[in-house]
């Protein structure tokens, strides 16, 4: 596991950015025996959880007395022997307390930090095969999975840390790969294998098809997948019945797509996908657009990713796209300044050996 640490300057605003960009490596580490899958900072960033196929999840702290890149994170803690299959991803809560971690062993297990130890307080069972991802909604009152069995999971957390299943959503003829949600509303995002972006709302007196949604409870969700295909979807509460449709299917990506991000304002998305490109979307009042649409593809980054496109983050507080290629490559992407188009401003080949 490396750690690499953008040096950037000059960035006048969060939408448009003038600057110079680079990656300096600042600590490599090793633990992991096998496969590491995927990093979450805490929301301080005082620490970062990683997680892997040696089905342990590693929680990593910087070293006061570090000379080396290899010493400059210590690992103080190792969570082990919850999960009996790789430990796919992790995720820190947004008030740093809690982990939640999904496995191949179709479990999400969730651990509860108290001062430097780490304890199980739940394992969350029903998906019929391997959770691919896992995240907490803004408010933390919810938890969305998803899995290989083509299903989102929507999981919601009582004052006593008791997690129940309130929707299962099948919106997805393919794995679901990735779920996300928006920065500030209980709105979520989903991407598939089926290369389509699916967005899901609340329309009064609409029955959305059962094939979609069951159990609703109040929130928006999106949901990801090997279907390549991206779902928002809004859940009413359990006594409003389906008032649920689906209101726009963005189409663009060739094939799987991975995984979605939002900017800071969560006005415009991401996605990345197997046909090595990143897409573009920005959301519009839909009166303000002649077919009625919200979200409409803006721009495309293409011709920059010699293979597949798995991962990406956009840096909230400088407005940098950040992808994984693989190639095992690292690039960033900055705004023109004239032209407000997204732009490679530089590119770590072979990140990891």
């Amino acid at each position: 596991m490396q750690c690499i640490r953008p040096e950037l300057s000059g960035y006048p605003s969060p939408l448009i950015i003038t600057m110079s960009v680079r990656l300096e490596e600042v600590a490599v580490l090793a633990g992991h025996s096998e496969c590491v899958w995927h990093a979450s900072w805490h929301p301080n960033g005082s620490l970062l959880a990683t997680c892997g196929s040696d089905k342990t999840i590693r929680i990593w702290s910087p070293s006061r007395n570090a000379k080396t890149p290899q010493d400059a994170w210590d690992c103080v803690a190792t969570l082990e022997d919850a999960q009996g299959r790789t430990i796919r991803a992790c995720e820190w809560s947004r008030n740093g307390q809690y982990i939640a971690s999904v496995s191949f062993d179709a479990t999400t297990v969730i651990w509860e930090k108290q001062g430097d130890v780490y304890e199980v307080i739940a394992s969350l069972e029903g998906h019929e095969s391997e959770v691919k991802s896992v995240a907490w909604s803004p408010s933390g009152s919810y938890l969305a999975t998803c899995s290989r069995d083509k299903s989102v999971w929507i999981w919601e957390a009582d004052a006593d840390t008791d997690f129940e299943c309130v929707s299962v959503l099948h919106g997805h003829s393919q794995d679901v790969k990735f779920v996300t949600w928006h920065p500030d509303e209980d709105l979520l995002f989903s991407t598939s294998y089926d290369d389509t972006v699916c967005v899901w709302a609340e329309r009064d007196g609409a029955s959305p098809p059962s094939s979609y949604l069951t159990e609703p409870s109040a929130l928006f969700l999106g949901l990801a997948s090997l279907t390549s295909c991206l779902c928002f979807v809004e859940v009413t509460g359990l006594d409003d019945g389906y008032d649920w449709a689906c209101v726009e299917t963005l189409t663009g990506h060739k094939s799987t797509v991975w995984a979605a991000t939002t900017d800071a304002t969560g006005l415009r998305l991401a996605t990345c996908s197997d046909d090595k490109s990143v897409l573009l979307w920005q959301r519009h009042p839909a009166t303000l657009t002649a077919d009625g649409r919200e979200w409409t593809q803006v721009d495309a980054l293409t011709g920059y990713h010699p293979r597949a496109v798995f991962s990406i983050h956009w840096n909230i507080s400088t407005n940098v796209l950040a992808t994984g290629c693989g190639d095992d490559g690292i690039r960033l992407f900055q705004a023109n300044p004239s032209t407000a188009k997204f732009e490679l401003a530089y590119q770590q080949v072979h990140a990891h050996a």
